[in-house]
């Protein structure tokens, strides 16, 4: 009844109000992530540098936190091991095309009032957008499922509790999200905070105590062929690449920048932009610095030393002490695993409750909403756990890396798309050079994947 009235989105000011809505085939019906919509005040447009970083600083955290979850561990244990540094080169460029995508993903949400999952509703139909969801769902579980792993591994490495207990523990994460929302979103993201400051600083460990060789470090930065050329190396990439960007941040993202009520005007949104922008760069620095030390730490403990294989994150646990000779090198790899668990199970989990609202229009009371996202994880991840145990699930974890760059193309393609179009962004579109860098990451991050098919398939 009252959703045939139209009235104009809050998000959009009136100047660009017809030109938004032209280019959307439905209305935009509810907020993303209701309960903290617009719930942090920012200040305005002739507020200091530095005041206006601080209030749109932390989503960016968030986000970053799946870019050094337990599925990165995996691939870049397994790239380290298996190939030295050859790889880095793969995790900065892998990198970068977070940044311009995480860009897209916050300008998005700032412009339109929309996560990325509503406005594929709102601009497909009934049937694509199901496809959609689906294929969503799929690349969540799949992230899901390593990290769920990941952290039933941590805690069997620093307590010795069983692994199908661990997976178990993890749909606590959905109390703990639920209880934290309600007292307000910063906490959320000081949480997410902490435990980040507490991976990088047991890295820095890692590094200091591998000593690593910075001149082929150096080189492993610059692209080399046989990355393409060699089924192995190339299937190890396409898991970094999938491990790095990662689909349902881009969903995510898009939905925590409506946190910050800014002002809703074109000065207003061009500053959100701005910041949102710089919060989610500076924030994936730190993830290519955590993704790369742990490539760089697999590389100088095992590669030549005749631990080539050494992708599964037990046995590199077991194994750094002794060829290290450092003490600590395990038990802070542990508590690094865990501390990366626990944050992307918390992001994870809010990005499932964003997908599922965004596609079906589902309102759920909140903890049934999270703990139907939360199963969708635990249920794979504890059968997983029963059949396999502690074998295999290194190579798990590598597969399930290759699946979300699979499903990568299924978010990037709207993305661009959406971002691109002067009808639904008005004079928010994306520049043409954007537009053009934009387009060719989406073909690359296509073809990469087709070609990886293709070898999988002739092998």
């Amino acid at each position: 009844m009252s959703e045939s009235i139209e009235v104009p989105s809050p998000i959009v000011p009136k100047t660009t109000q017809s030109a938004v809505d032209t280019g959307w085939r439905h209305p935009r019906r509810a907020n993303s992530l209701s309960e903290v919509y617009a719930s942090i005040k920012v200040p305005g447009v002739n507020a200091s540098f530095w005041r206006k970083l601080l209030a749109f600083w932390g989503p960016g955290l968030m986000v970053a936190v799946g870019y050094m979850d337990p599925g990165n561990w995996a691939t870049d244990l397994a790239g380290g091991s298996r190939f030295g540094y050859t790889l880095l080169s793969v995790v900065l460029i892998s990198n970068l095309f977070a940044m311009l995508l995480q860009h897209l993903a916050a300008k998005l949400g700032i412009v339109t009032g929309r996560d990325l999952a509503q406005a594929c509703r709102d601009h497909y139909s009934r049937p694509v957008s199901l496809v959609l969801w689906f294929l969503c769902e799929v690349a969540i579980a799949a992230c899901d499922l390593a990290e769920v792993i990941g952290s039933a591994i941590a805690l069997n490495l620093l307590f010795g509790l069983p692994l199908a207990w661990g997976v178990v523990l993890t749909t606590l994460d959905v109390l703990v999200v639920l209880y934290f929302q309600n007292k307000g979103f910063r906490i959320i993201e000081s949480i997410v905070a902490g435990l980040t400051v507490l991976i990088f600083g047991c890295f820095v460990y890692e590094i200091i105590v591998s000593r690593p060789d910075w001149v082929a470090l150096a080189h492993g930065l610059v692209p080399r062929p046989q990355v393409v050329t060699n089924p192995g190396m190339l299937y190890v990439a396409i898991g970094i690449l999938g491990a790095t960007v990662m689909p349902h941040n881009l969903y995510l993202h898009s939905s925590i920048v409506q946190t910050r009520q800014i002002e809703q005007t074109e000065p207003g949104k061009r500053m959100a932009i701005k910041f949102a922008t710089i919060d989610s760069t500076v924030a994936l620095f730190l993830a290519f610095f955590v993704n790369a030390a742990i490539l760089v730490t697999a590389a100088a403990t095992f590669h030549g030393k005749g631990y080539e294989n050494v992708a599964d994150i037990a046995d590199a646990h077991k194994l750094l002490t002794p060829v290290l000779g450092a003490g600590a090198a395990s038990a802070l790899f542990a508590v690094a695993l865990l501390a990366s668990g626990q944050n992307s199970t918390l992001t994870g989990t809010l990005a499932g409750q964003i997908v599922m609202e965004g596609f079906l229009d589902i309102k759920l009371r909140p903890w049934l909403r999270r703990l139907i996202t939360r199963l969708v994880a635990v249920v794979p991840a504890l059968v997983v756990t029963l059949i396999y145990g502690e074998k295999g699930t290194g190579q798990l974890l590598v597969l399930s890396q290759v699946i979300l760059s699979m499903q990568l193309s299924f978010a990037v393609v709207p993305l661009v798309l959406f971002t691109s179009s002067r009808a639904k962004m008005g004079v928010f579109v994306n520049h043409p050079v954007v537009k053009v860098l934009a387009w060719a990451v989406s073909a690359i991050i296509i073809v990469l994947n087709v070609y990886l098919l293709w070898q999988m398939a002739a092998s």
